[in-house]
């Protein structure tokens, strides 16, 4: 085994932490009897050879060995091995087309040569899949399919096979692998998708397994998403009640393999507590398939999540919650009905569908209203309850009875207490202030708690009291700004004025560590006190000077909430606005004379310059204050008009000032009644969200309406 290992040159190659004289026994480990040892070497081969999707030279020498060892019945873990592989081989380039057009120069040619070289070598000994197809052992079986799919350069021989062993495997996953694997070939080869699609079809309606007509289905969705059937929701709803009924007993708790102090070992585990007590797991990847096909059918995917959320399975529940949570992140849509179901999760007594629920529910903001109720109660139930409540498991009314109260000693944890507590207080119930004022009392406070108070109005402001002894007892020491910045933020939205000695303490007391972000928080802060921080007038004139532009700004910001007197605060502000200053300088000046409106029209001609800026806030910000000290929308307007179409995350301010001008920003109408037509969120990405995403778009939303119907009110 491993002929010739000794052979190659593996200091003289390279991965990702330098030379590759490590790979010769990660390849060892691999073919070991020991699983923890497996595990170890799979994990170096991810963490180093083949490090987040890079292929390296030594990732091209380890290839011949590692088809050696899927080839060897002896391995044991040869499914790990076949997943490895495909990956290594399955990055798909433009081929030799987007090679042909890289310079060998240039630094991108490596890397593509190397992906290409990968494929290529990898396809050349693919007749070793094809055997692992029919293999004894389950897992090897279930990774061949979308080797094959993958890798080798015979699809249409591949197809075939995958087909015929449908008709002998036993195993439900292996099954589910084949037909996705036949769904990926129709997707990377156009002259077999016609024939597949059709076949798909007639096996999401012939199968008597009711998963395998349900992964049919999602595979057909995927690959002719223009054609998929009206009816899908009840269809697809019809399986899903079939798979519960005729499940086998429920995934038992891991496979017997201890832990390793890996990554994958990590992951491994996860995927096991996912899985367990759960008799049909898999459903949850082929309803993402499903998902992901119907795409901007937003009502449809909401009443399959709806239909889901209603089902006695309660992991079929969870798997609802957590597709939900995509969704809603992408597309804009009617979510009451499911954020009022995912509420009645919490009183469940499954732990992992309640932390789902909760999990969920934080990043809603406005949109968690409908859940409120539940959230209230959830956080009122403790040792020693009932938990009883509205919106029992998989129902939209009723209580949670026992079963929940049993499973209360376990949400009301810190973390589960703590992320239903913030997703109330992010919605604004301001039934939140007195549970977050017992919480001010606790050693630890969750910090987004605190940025969570600005959403809760003037009830908020019994909170003070409490935050001025927080803050009180901050060390001014490296890790002031960490433990003092949330603190500042939340006396700035309940205007705490009372704590204004203890802010000045921050203030004075900040260490060489983050220095300036700590006085640009406790800045912040003074400024929202206003006239209350008058004391701090001193002090605030002598920072005006300072030579960062966030502190300097910041101060004249406080100094004109405290004092109202303009003399000392323009000149300040205007030196940032200077051919020179970097962008990040100028928006912070411009926003804060925007601030100050009509009273510094002054300087209209010093933000004229950043009109036609290179930079797309600068323009945004300069047009911003241009209009709310001047009032001239004729120079304004266009620049905001063409930011918007430039820059997507600049909508939220460019739609607050065009609110602001109401019917003089008539120009702007299409451009907002677009906007309100648009399905996708204005800043959805692929494969990334912020936990403000969906609170942004909203608030966008909101603002259109707002300018809109100003506007309109203006054209009467």
């Amino acid at each position: 085994m491993l002929t010739g290992i000794e052979e190659v040159d593996w200091a003289s190659l390279g991965h990702a932490y330098g030379p590759a004289d490590d790979v010769p026994e990660l390849l060892r480990g691999l073919a070991s009897d020991d699983p923890a040892e497996r595990e170890t070497a799979l994990d170096g081969m991810y963490g180093a050879v083949h490090h987040q999707g890079d292929v390296y030279d030594s990732t091209l020498a380890c290839i011949p060995f590692l088809l050696e060892l899927v080839a060897d019945p002896a391995v044991q873990d040869r499914g790990c091995i076949v997943e490895l592989l495909t990956s290594i081989g399955g990055i798909e380039l433009d081929d030799e087309e987007e090679l042909d057009e890289l310079d060998p120069e240039e630094e991108e040619f490596i890397p593509a040569a190397n992906y290409a070289m990968a494929a290529a070598a990898i396809a050349a000994g693919a007749d070793v899949f094809l055997g692992l197809a029919a293999d004894p052992d389950p897992e090897v079986r279930l990774a061949a399919p979308c080797a094959l799919a993958s890798l080798h350069p015979e699809p249409a021989r591949v197809l075939t096979l995958l087909r015929e062993r449908l008709t002998v495997e036993r195993d439900t996953e292996v099954r589910l692998a084949l037909v996705a694997a036949v769904g990926r070939i129709a997707l990377r080869h156009a002259s077999l998708r016609e024939e597949t699609v059709d076949w798909l079809d007639w096996l999401a309606r012939a199968a008597q397994d009711p998963g395998l007509r349900l992964a049919a289905l999602a595979q057909r969705a995927r690959c002719a998403p223009a054609d998929i059937p009206d009816d899908v929701v009840p269809w697809v709803t019809r399986l899903l009640e079939e798979i519960r009924t005729s499940a086998q007993s429920p995934t038992a708790t891991g496979n017997g393999r201890e832990a390793t102090p890996t990554l994958i070992g990590q992951v491994r585990e996860l995927l096991e507590e996912h899985a367990a007590g759960r008799p049909a797991p898999w459903t949850e990847e082929l309803l993402r398939t499903l998902h992901a096909a119907l795409d901007d059918r937003v009502d449809d995917r909401i009443a399959l999540i709806l239909a889901q959320l209603r089902s006695p399975d309660w992991g079929q529940r969870s798997d609802a919650i957590w597709l939900c949570g995509g969704l809603i992140r992408a597309w804009r849509g009617r979510y009451d009905d499911v954020v009022r179901l995912v509420g009645a999760q919490l009183h469940d007594p499954e732990p992992r569908l309640r932390e789902a629920a909760a999990s969920f529910l934080e990043r809603l903001f406005e949109l968690g209203a409908p859940a409120t109720d539940s959230l209230v109660v959830r956080l009122g139930t403790g040792p020693g309850t009932s938990g009883t409540g509205p919106g029992a498991p998989g129902t939209e009314g009723g209580t949670g009875g026992t079963e929940a109260g049993h499973g209360a000693h376990a949400f009301v944890g810190r973390t589960g207490r703590d992320a239903a507590l913030l997703a109330l207080a992010r919605a604004g119930d301001t039934r939140a202030v007195p549970l977050l004022a017992r919480a001010l009392t606790e050693p630890e406070v969750r910090r987004e708690l605190l940025y969570a108070v600005d959403g809760l109005g003037p009830s908020a402001a019994m909170l003070a009291p409490l935050l001025r002894l927080r803050l009180a007892d901050v060390e001014l020491d490296e890790r002031l700004y960490d433990q003092a910045a949330p603190l500042l933020y939340a006396l700035a939205a309940v205007r705490g004025g009372q704590a204004l000695p203890e802010v000045l303490r921050v203030l004075r007391g900040a260490p060489p560590n983050r220095r300036d972000w700590v006085r640009e928080a406790a800045l912040r802060t003074l400024a929202a006190f206003g006239p209350a921080a008058r004391e701090a007038v001193p002090e605030l004139r002598e920072l005006l000077a300072e030579e960062s532009a966030a502190v300097s700004t910041a101060a004249a910001r406080a100094l004109w909430a405290a004092e109202g007197d303009l003399a000392d605060v323009l000149p300040a502000l205007e030196r940032w606005l200077r051919p020179g200053t970097s962008s990040a300088d100028w928006c912070a000046a411009a926003q804060a004379i925007g601030e100050i409106g009509p009273m510094a029209a002054a300087e209209a001609p010093a933000l004229r310059p950043g009109l036609a800026s290179r930079d797309p806030w600068v323009r945004v910000r300069s047009a911003a204050a241009l209009w709310r000290v001047s009032g001239e929308v004729s120079a304004s307007l266009p620049v905001l008009l063409a930011a918007w179409e430039e820059n997507r995350h600049a909508r939220v301010d460019i739609a607050e000032c065009l609110a602001e001008m109401g019917p003089a920003a008539a120009e702007a109408q299409v451009v907002i009644l677009t906007e309100l037509t648009r399905r996708r969120r204005h800043n959805a990405r692929e494969g990334a969200c912020g936990s403000h995403d969906i609170h942004l778009d909203e608030k966008l939303l909101t603002l259109c309406r707002a300018a809109l119907a100003r506007m309109e009110r203006g054209a009467f």
